[in-house]
This record gives structure tokens, C-alpha cells and sequence, in this order.
């Protein structure tokens, strides 16, 4: 056991600089004034290298080794031991220079897309953006030879462990052949319907920012462990002891802010449920942002779009605007959080068009991956897919191509896990409701006590003792699949009553 022991310390700290790291690009993207980018780019690097360093020091094959000789008998060290190597893995397959570089590159490319999206300039951010990518493909290059698997899939490995292009291929062509027509049909249901009443604005931002507060505590957040605040693209950051969530405001539209603040909650309930005993140890880590994905959609899409919470949450906005009228009952307010339309921003999209966001990123990020798209034609790629998969044309660039952070930051291979989420969200909440039917009438009550000690029990508890199909095997029956996404969409979309 000194071996483990040994490895325990090691990776503590290198956990700890992780979470350092995970502070400062909230304070990046937050706080930070402009004129930091350049000192804030050398902070992140030195981090990145340093952990690197650490990860990747001679004696860490040795007590890799000897730990694995004589493994721990105890579950969650052996889970926690065959982290380490994984980790060890993905670190030994590229240079510390390598690590270095791509850290730099995407920290400068961030900071420009911060400018160039608002304007719809992408020529602006292209050359950045294609250092990155050159970046990204040496790393995914040495990556799928340390791994045996495809340059793509080593990516995939850094945000879902295990997965393979076939595993998403065969969700993503189920979900594919499914929802074109599904949604003609939404659409024609929606068109025999008079559609819901608008609710007219202004919506004071003070007042939108009070109402999220109001209700991430009806949820569970503990504000003596995390925070609220404003940037240019909603996310959750931090650590699981002090998280850090995000939102951006429209005062004509308060229920994107809203469901946005509700989504990062999702996120940051998952972190605090995270085992405090593995603290700062790979274990003790989310096993993957497929499922991380899946507590931001099952809160947000499963529960908060759900008539029994909307008939809690209706007062409260009633009383957070002055508001009142038929448009603010919960049923109005039930359909126009339901309501279907196509639409060129994936995070404004309704769940029935999101998994096609998904899909075009999905194949897009691929063939740039491959060498198959070039980052000059991206900009039409996208416009093509968007118009093949959702009949539209984006106006400008800027929503287009430059309206996700994550190429720009370097995140290539993130994208699936969304999709992936929301066909977990659907799964964990059907299990989680016929396994304990005092959940739902307890939302309406604006109660989520039930909900999170059966998560926190089933999902949050078991962080990375195990696979996600295994996690959601022991929690829901079965491995990750299409079918409950499916029946919950059929459910409420062309069964509803209101």
C-alpha cells in the first residue's frame, strides 16, 4: 500500500493545482480585465505544465507498477488506482512543450473570439482558431497511438473515458432517423393550436438575477459553497467546495437567463454531490461530461419545463416582475417553455432541435479533426448542415460558427456528451420517479429534497467508481440509449393535455 499511498498524495496535489486552474479561468471569463489576457495565459500555462510535470515524472511508472501488483482490495482505491492510470496515460502521450503551447494558443483564441463574436468576424479569430486546431490534431495524433484508437476518439476519452465514434454513431442514427418526423409532427400539433400568450418585458435584470437565486435554492444550492455571476457564456466552474456559476441577461427575455441559471444549477448540484471523502483524487471526480451533462438537462428540461414544477415556480414570477394575467398562469407558462421552433442558437434550442445542434458540431468537429474541412470553409460547412438538418441560414457568422466557446478554447470532442446527457436526463428521471413516486408531487411543492437524495444516493455519490453505462446500468436498469429520451419527448409534446 505506500505505493498507493504515495500515489494518493501526489494526485492530491495535483488536484488541487487543477482546482487553481479551474478558479482562475472563471476569473477569466468573469472579472478579469482585458488587459490581464497575456499574465492570465502564462498563469494557465505554468499551471498545465506544472501538473504535466507532475503526472509524467519518471518515478510515476514505477509506482503505478508496484501499486497494480498488489492491488487494493477496498472498491473505491481500486477505482481510484485505475484513475491514475488512465490519467497517466493521456499525460505520458504528449510533450510537456505540446501542453504548453496548446494551453497558450487556446487562451490567446479565447480572448479574440471574445471580440470577434459579437461582430460576426470570424476572419478575425480563423488564424487563432487554426493554431488550435494544428494543436489539437499533434495532441490527438499522440494520443490515438498511446491508445490504439481513432485521433477523434482519444479526444472523446479526455471528456467521456471509453467511448468510441461507433457508440455515438449508433445513438446519433437513432436519434437522427427519429426526430425529423417526430417533429413535423410537433410542429403540426403546435400549428392546430393558438400558441401560447407572450409575456411582454421589460424584465428588469435585478430582478431576473433575484428570481434565479430564488429558485437555485429551492433546488438545493448552497450559496455558502457557490456563486452567481454574469459572462458571456453561461457555465459552471470552480470546485466542488466553492462553485462557480454563470448566466447572461436579455431584459426582453427572462426565461432563457432563467432556464440557463437552472441548467448550470443542474451542473453544480452534481459537483457538490460529489463523495467528500475523494476529494482532489481521480475517483472522487465526475466520471464524465456526458453524465455532468445529464444533472444540467435533468434539471432543466426534465424537472423545470415540467408542469409540476411551473406550477410552483408561476407565483414566484408573478411576484419577481409585478406581473399577473392569464399569460402568467403555470399552463400558459407551460407551453411557451414547451414550445418548438427551430432556431439557429443551440443554447436557446428547445429539446426536440437540440440533438440536431449536436449532431451538426459532431460531424463538423470530426471532419476537422480528420483533415477532411478545412478551418476557411467552416464557416459555409456550417451554414450547409444547418440548413440540410433544421431548414434554416444563419444571418451572420456570429450565429453561426462563433457562437460556441469550446473550439475556440481547444475543447474539441465535448460536443457529443450534450446529446449523451439529455438521453441520460431522461433515463435518470424516469427511474428515479417510478422508483420513488414522492419526487414529483414533492417539485410542486418546490421541494427537491427527494430528487437530490435519490441522485446524490444513485448518480452524484458514485462520481468515477465506474463507467457511466455501468453507473446508469445500477441506477436505471440499463445502459445509456434512445429509448426513454424518445417516450419523454412522445409524452410531452403529442400526449399533453394543456
Amino acid at each position: 500500500m505506500d505505493a498507493y499511498r504515495d500515489l494518493e498524495n501526489i494526485f492530491r496535489r495535483i488536484g488541487a493545482l487543477g482546482d487553481a486552474e479551474g478558479v482562475l479561468h472563471w476569473d477569466m471569463s468573469v472579472i478579469m480585465p482585458l488587459g490581464g489576457a497575456d499574465a492570465r495565459a502564462e498563469q494557465l500555462a505554468a499551471l498545465k505544465l506544472t501538473n504535466h510535470e507532475l503526472l509524467t515524472a519518471p518515478r510515476m511508472a514505477d509506482l503505478l507498477d508496484q501499486a497494480e501488483a498488489v492491488p487494493p482490495s477496498d472498491d473505491w482505491q481500486a477505482a481510484n488506482l485505475r484513475e491514475m492510470r488512465r490519467r497517466w496515460r493521456h499525460a505520458t502521450a504528449i510533450e510537456a512543450g505540446l501542453v504548453e503551447a496548446l494551453s497558450r494558443a487556446s487562451s490567446r483564441c479565447e480572448m479574440i473570439w471574445r471580440d470577434a463574436r459579437p461582430d460576426g468576424d470570424f476572419a478575425a479569430v480563423s488564424g487563432a482558431l487554426g493554431e488550435v486546431l494544428d494543436l489539437v490534431r499533434d495532441k490527438a495524433a499522440c494520443k490515438a497511438e498511446a491508445f490504439g484508437v481513432l485521433p477523434y476518439e482519444a479526444l472523446l476519452d479526455q471528456y467521456e473515458p471509453g467511448i468510441r465514434v461507433t457508440d455515438i454513431d449508433h445513438l446519433f442514427d437513432d436519434l437522427a432517423a427519429f426526430l425529423p418526423g417526430f417533429l413535423h409532427n410537433v410542429m403540426e400539433f403546435q400549428a392546430r393550436d393558438s400558441g401560447p400568450e407572450a409575456l411582454v418585458g421589460p424584465f428588469d435584470v435585478g430582478s431576473q438575477r433575484q428570481l434565479g437565486i430564488d429558485l437555485m435554492s429551492h433546488v438545493g444550492f448552497d450559496f455558502d459553497h457557490g456563486r452567481l455571476d454574469v459572462s458571456l457564456h453561461p457555465f459552471c466552474g470552480g470546485v466542488p467546495d466553492d462553485v462557480r456559476i454563470t448566466t447572461r441577461y436579455n431584459e426582453d427575455d427572462f426565461a432563457h437567463s432563467l432556464m440557463g441559471v437552472l441548467h448550470e444549477t443542474g451542473h453544480a448540484m452534481y459537483e457538490r454531490g460529489l463523495p467528500e471523502a475523494w476529494r482532489l483524487q481521480p475517483v472522487g471526480q465526475a466520471r464524465g461530461m456526458a453524465m455532468h451533462e445529464s444533472q444540467s438537462l435533468l434539471i432543466e428540461m426534465q424537472v423545470c419545463r415540467g408542469q409540476e414544477f411551473l406550477s410552483f415556480a408561476a407565483p414566484l414570477m408573478r411576484r419577481a416582475f409585478g406581473a399577473d394575467g392569464s399569460a402568467w398562469s403555470h399552463e400558459n407558462l407551460y407551453r411557451l417553455y414547451t414550445s418548438v421552433r427551430p432556431d439557429f442558437i443551440r443554447v436557446d434550442a428547445d429539446e426536440v432541435t437540440y440533438p440536431a445542434h449536436i449532431i451538426l458540431r459532431y460531424r463538423l468537429e470530426r471532419a476537422l479533426i480528420d483533415g477532411d474541412l478545412t478551418i476557411a470553409d467552416l464557416p459555409s460547412a456550417w451554414n450547409d448542415a444547418m440548413g440540410e438538418l433544421l431548414g434554416l441560414t444563419p444571418p451572420s457568422d456570429r450565429e453561426g460558427c462563433l457562437q460556441d466557446i469550446h473550439w475556440y478554447d481547444g475543447a474539441f470532442g465535448y460536443f457529443p456528451t450534450y446529446t449523451m446527457g439529455a438521453l441520460a436526463a431522461a433515463q435518470i428521471f424516469a427511474a428515479a420517479d417510478k422508483q420513488d413516486g414522492e419526487i414529483k408531487p414533492a417539485i410542486r411543492r418546490g421541494d427537491f429534497a427527494p430528487l437530490m437524495r435519490w441522485l446524490r444516493a444513485n448518480i452524484h455519490g458514485q462520481a468515477s467508481i465506474a463507467g457511466t453505462d455501468d453507473i446508469l446500468h445500477g441506477a436505471t436498469g440499463e445502459p445509456l440509449g434512445t429509448r426513454a429520451f424518445k417516450a419523454h419527448l412522445q409524452s410531452r409534446y403529442l400526449d399533453r393535455s394543456t
